[in-house]
């Protein structure tokens, strides 16, 4: 029998092979924490009685979603992941000094790469996929656990092909193809599957556009999102090796064979898409933006960033769209770079001045406003179009706000007109 994507990566973990539904200890390559869900992790490992790391050099914490501390409460969260960090003499533990949400962080640090089992205490560890690595959330005591092993549990997942043919219209990007993915399947209509991206039109989206793709699957309910490897991928992991001066690892390259098993084959021709807006309160409820642009919906708060859009790529749509105008005077526009060099690279290409010359507020990169944190909460009735990924009842503060979910050129072109409006007039 062929096995697919998951399977081989699985099957070399595992020195033997597996397929779906068999249930395997596999070795974790990287292990990922962050300020909110480590410190549970560590009161585990604790309480086991353990006193050293299983494979420290593959484990890392990430301060990415209340920092700069909120308040006294996240402030003492805080101090102890880096109290731990300083305990084990971490090797890779990121804070305000050299800050990125994590995952737009990890993959630009080169510590994810092709071939991996990765786990993290975040639901959107599924990010990592676009490297073709297997990439999954897990429980902070499931976290604890890779910490004192090294290892962890998995049920290997039956998969999900969606094939993606066609040429991308005008404005349509990688957060249109998962929306629209979403829209299709549902909230849980790829319940622990895995989320298999191919076709024609894969070949012709860069990393930042894969990222965000795999990056939401788990809002299809997957286990994970994944994109078998090529020239795309070697060549951004070369970079990464050259800038970094080594990656984590050599990347491991894996491809599906010809008859592997799918549970479902999903065809979508992009060529036939618009971008896309999931209306509140789920992901899955995409409509077109002919559509949304016709019901006149003003918002009070646009916000691109996140770890589904807050990468170089998204930063240029946006300052494209917005040089030489001016956002609505009814709308805030929140605007947070993934990750310190993202920051700084967009401050080096001219970016950051034309998003402030719009009337932009630059956060630090952050979590805090995807999840109703700080930096962009919404007030009781406020409306919002943003670029990240959950759109739930009170994801991003008060619970009679609403969130609308849409790629950067739809977001950058709605802080200028005061409503959701189609940047393909622009573009």
């Amino acid at each position: 029998m062929g096995q697919t994507i998951v399977e081989k990566i699985f099957s070399e973990h595992c020195g033997t092979e597996v397929y779906a539904g068999q249930i395997v200890e596999s070795p974790i390559d990287m292990v990922i924490g962050n300020d909110i869900t480590t410190p549970l992790s560590i009161k585990a490992f604790e309480k086991s009685g353990a006193s050293t790391l299983a494979r420290a050099d593959n484990f890392c914490i990430v301060m990415d979603h209340f920092i700069p501390a909120k308040d006294i409460a996240s402030a003492n969260q805080a101090r102890i992941s880096r109290d731990f960090a300083k305990k084990h003499k971490l090797k890779y533990f990121f804070d305000e000094r050299d800050m990125g949400i994590e995952h737009a962080l990890l993959p630009e640090k080169g510590l994810v790469v092709s071939g991996d089992v990765i786990i993290g205490a975040d639901s959107h560890t599924c990010t990592h996929g676009a490297l073709g690595a297997f990439s999954t959330g897990m429980g902070s005591t499931d976290l604890a656990y890779a910490m004192i092993t090294g290892k962890n549990w998995f049920k290997i997942p039956e998969s999900i092909q969606v094939v993606f043919d066609g040429t991308l219209p005008k404005g349509v990007y990688g957060k249109d193809l998962i929306l629209e993915v979403i829209r299709q399947l549902g909230v849980d209509g790829a319940l622990y599957k895995s989320l298999e991206f191919c076709g024609s039109a894969i070949g012709s989206l860069g990393m930042d556009d894969r990222f965000s793709l795999c990056n939401m699957a788990i809002e299809a309910g997957a286990k994970n999102g994944i994109i078998a490897p090529d020239s795309i991928t070697k060549a951004y992991l070369a970079e990464r090796e050259a800038v970094n001066g080594s990656l984590r690892s050599a990347p491991r390259i894996h491809f599906s064979d010809s008859n592997a098993r799918y549970t479902q084959i999903l065809h979508i021709d992009v060529s036939a898409l618009e971008p896309l807006v999931a209306y509140p309160f789920l992901p899955s409820n995409g409509k077109p933006i002919s559509h949304a642009s016709g019901e006149n919906l003003a918002i009070d708060q646009a916000f691109i960033g996140s770890c589904t859009n807050g990468r170089l790529s998204d930063l240029k749509i946006a300052a494209e769209i917005l040089k030489g105008k001016q956002i609505h005077p009814d709308v805030r526009l929140i605007v947070t770079p993934g990750t310190q060099k993202i920051y700084r690279q967009a401050q080096e290409l001219g970016y950051i001045d034309i998003l402030l010359d719009s009337g932009a507020l630059i956060s630090n990169p952050t979590c805090g406003a995807c999840l109703g944190g700080y930096m962009g909460i919404l007030g009781d009735d406020e409306r919002c179009i943003s670029t990240t990924n959950r759109n739930f009842i009170g994801r991003m503060g008060s619970r009679s706000s609403q969130v609308f979910l849409a790629n950067s050129a739809v977001v950058a072109y709605s802080a200028i007109m005061g409503k959701i409006a189609d940047p393909r007039e622009v573009l």
